[in-house]
């Protein structure tokens, strides 16, 4: 048999006590005797009402009251309370309620006065003006909360934003005709036309000293064969010069092409005078 002390306490029955504010790291469990909070460091708002007609509007609705028969005395009292603590906690927002309060007054008044038959038959109510701004007001008030009620985007749907995917299409590149592409090229040679260059240079050879040299090659010869006149080292400069000279001297008559047949070897011979 084991000894148990009287005073233990299960670890299930223990409880930790949790801070309920953290003050520069240090946890703290219990509030200080010394805090001070100002009186005015709290407040609570139970309702908010948007101007007179609607703090009207709440007290009809609150009591059950109808609205063609409001008991003025009633809601005047309890109009003026709240009236009394607006001055005492947002002095800026009594202007507007102070008027409607002096209107109350003024309702109050006009019914408590005693008024003969033939005036009550003449006035219409006190409360008419009264009556039909505040049905006018619930109008309002009922469709704005109607309104409200309809779903809104980013407060009860929400539209879904997916990335699109990277569209990869293939280019379809168009096909060219030949003529326009014989046109474009005509185009090119134009332009390159426009910025031709020539250079001109002395010429090498003369006509005139060649026409010397074959009237010097036929002296003491009486035939020479044609080929013979034009020299493969010059290149085609020289057997167009070449050529060029013997057709001078054939035109000045001083020399003759022979050919004694038809596809037989033309010679040159130098005329006689």
């Amino acid at each position: 048999m084991s000894d148990t002390p009287n005073d233990a306490t299960p670890a299930a029955t223990l409880q930790q006590e949790l801070p309920f504010a953290l003050v520069y790291g240090q946890e703290v469990t219990q509030i200080p005797q010394d805090l001070y909070i100002p009186p005015d460091a709290l407040e609570v708002f139970l309702e908010a009402f948007e101007g007179p007609l609607d703090l009207l509007l709440y007290l009809i609705r609150k009591q059950n009251i109808d609205i063609l028969d409001i008991p003025v005395a009633e809601i005047t009292r309890q109009y003026m309370s709240y009236v009394e603590l607006m001055k005492t906690a947002h002095l800026e927002l009594a202007a507007e309620y102070l008027v409607m309060a002096a209107m109350l007054a003024e309702i109050k008044s006009r019914m408590l006065l005693p008024r003969s038959g033939e005036i009550d038959e003449e006035e219409d109510d006190p409360r008419a003006e009264l009556i039909r701004r505040l049905q006018e007001y619930e109008r309002y008030k009922k469709a704005a909360e109607d309104i409200d009620q309809c779903p809104r985007v980013g407060r009860d749907t929400y539209v879904p934003v997916v990335a699109a995917p990277e569209a990869r299409a293939r280019k379809l590149l168009p096909e060219v005709d030949l003529q326009e592409l014989m046109l474009a090229l005509a185009e090119v040679l134009h332009r390159a036309d426009m910025f031709e260059s020539h250079q001109v240079t002395r010429e090498v050879l003369s006509t005139r000293e060649r026409m010397s040299q074959i009237l010097e090659q036929l002296k003491g010869q009486h035939f020479l064969p044609f080929g013979r006149l034009f020299t493969a080292e010059e290149g085609r400069l020289g057997v167009v010069v070449t050529f060029m000279a013997l057709l001078e001297l054939v035109k000045e008559s001083l020399v003759e092409l022979v050919q004694n047949e038809g596809f037989a070897p033309i010679h040159v011979r130098a005329r006689s005078e």
